[in-house]
């Protein structure tokens, strides 16, 4: 094997564990977005939920007293929909720096992978010269003796 080649297993072998754990955290990411934009899908839904009981008991008359807790409840729902709200943005700019990072690492990983098969290429280009050398050298020999034969 090239000695240039040899020297670059281990940046290889470095990018990949770097590839490989940069794909690991993008799916970590990709699940914690997930499980945000869930959490604020359930809260959305049992707002609705809560506000279609407003107008269901609101038909049929309510007190005073449970309208104000229905305010300070649906008060409360909007701040929690809101914080979940930053938190899915919180998420979604996690999932894009966790693919950029990914991006980048593959990108190395790549380009070093690219270099390496140009370097064999370079070493079987060179290889296939000297094997052709080699047999020009042997076609001229075989050739000068058999013209000295004859």
């Amino acid at each position: 094997m090239n000695k240039r080649i040899q020297r670059l297993l281990p940046v290889i072998d470095m990018a990949q564990t770097t590839e490989r754990e940069a794909a690991a955290k993008l799916g970590e990411f990709q699940t914690a977005l997930q499980n945000a934009q869930q959490q604020l899908h359930n809260l959305e839904q049992y707002r609705d939920d809560y506000q279609q009981q407003w107008i269901d008991k609101g038909q049929v008359g309510v007190s005073g007293q449970w309208l104000m807790n229905y305010q300070r409840f649906l008060s409360q729902l909007e701040v929690a929909i809101e914080q979940q709200q930053k938190s899915l943005a919180w998420h979604e700019n996690n999932l894009k720096l966790g693919r950029d990072l990914w991006q980048q690492a593959y990108a190395r990983l790549e380009g070093l992978r690219k270099l390496v098969q140009r370097y064999r290429d370079e070493a079987l280009k060179t290889a296939s010269k000297q094997e052709q050398k080699m047999l020009d050298e042997m076609a001229q020999r075989l050739m000068a003796q058999h013209a000295r034969r004859d």
